[in-house]
Formats: C-alpha cells, structure tokens, sequence
C-alpha cells in the first residue's frame, strides 16, 4: 500500500510539473526566430521556383563518365563518347596564388568540380531503433577516398586538364596575353 502512495504522489508531481511547463510562454531568442524566419522565406521562394524537372541531359555527368574513362586509361572511350546535348564553349584561364596566369583554353561543355560524383560515396542504413549506420561506397573505378578540391574540362581537341587553383571562366572569348604582377606588403614583386 505504502508503494501505491509514492507512486501516486510522484505521478502527481509530474504531472503537476506538465501543466507548469505547457502553462509556460517560452520565449524565442532572436537566433531562432532569424532562423525560422528564413526557413519560411526559403519555402516560399522554393514553392515559387521550383527545381525544372524538364532538363532531360546532364553535360556534368556527361563530363564525369568521360572523366572515369579518361583517367582510368580508357582515352578511346572518353573521346568517342556520344554528347546527346549541344556542348557550348567556354573560355578559362588558370591562375597561380600570385595573381600570374599559368594559361588560357578553350573548354569544350563546361568546367566541373573534381568533386561531383555519378553516385553518392555514402549509403545510410536505417534502424527501427532510430539507428544510423553510413557505409562508404567505392566510385565508379572501385577506389575510396575523396579528391582535390579542384576543377576538371576538356578541350576541342581531346585533352583533359584538371585545376586546383584560382581560375576565370567565362562564355565570352578573352585573351590574357602579360601575367599579373603582384606586389606583397615588403615590397618585393611576384609573378
């Protein structure tokens, strides 16, 4: 009997304390409701344009299966390879850290990051008991890991070059004939 009195007593107390809390205003920091705030405006503006669902050919995954059959040894493929869309061409030119220019080229479709992939390097595995478990996927040649941070395009011509540096892309032709000259706070000049 004893047992059936603290029992009730506590169950009280919670419940109590229930009422107390729900009772209670809390009061929101300006941090959460900036962040409520843009969560809203992000869903109206993604309502209002929405994702196209009408692109029917990606010339950056046109880029990355090329890419996996040029760096894997497959050149024959990577330049035979079929482009179902119209590349357009663009125009880069690579700089180093000093500002000076390494080059200039003529991008055939576009430029794409070293770090796009086919497929997702990770699988989730959900557990009934709200569990979990992500498991690294192998890419396309069977290797793990990540890459550089960087850029990748290939040429009119066939050949492929990748950057890890500063560049300038653009649509419109441009020549950049004398390298940049950069000078540090001591005075002393750089290409």
């Amino acid at each position: 009997m004893k047992w059936v009195k603290r029992t009730s007593a506590l169950l009280l107390c919670l419940l109590l304390v229930v009422m107390c809390l729900a009772g209670c205003d809390f009061e929101e920091t300006g941090s959460q409701k900036n962040i409520r705030d843009t969560k809203t405006v992000t869903d109206e503006l993604t309502t209002a344009q929405q994702t196209p669902t009408d692109i029917d050919y990606s010339l950056e995954r046109y880029n990355l299966i090329r890419r996996a059959y040029w760096v894997n040894g497959q050149r024959e493929k990577a330049n035979t390879l079929v482009c179902a869309a119209e590349k357009p061409l663009g125009y880069i030119v690579l700089f180093t850290e000093s500002g000076a220019a390494v080059g200039s080229f003529v991008v055939d479709g576009k430029v794409s990051s070293l770090n796009s992939f086919l497929s997702p390097d990770y699988e989730e595995t959900y557990y009934s008991n709200g569990g979990v478990i992500n498991t690294e996927l192998a890419d396309v040649d069977g290797s793990y890991g990540e890459n550089d941070n960087g850029i990748f395009f290939f040429t009119p011509d066939g050949k492929y070059i990748e950057w890890t540096g500063t560049y300038l892309y653009s649509d419109i032709p441009f020549i950049v004939d004398d390298p940049v000259l950069t000078v540090n706070e001591n005075g002393g000049a750089t290409q």
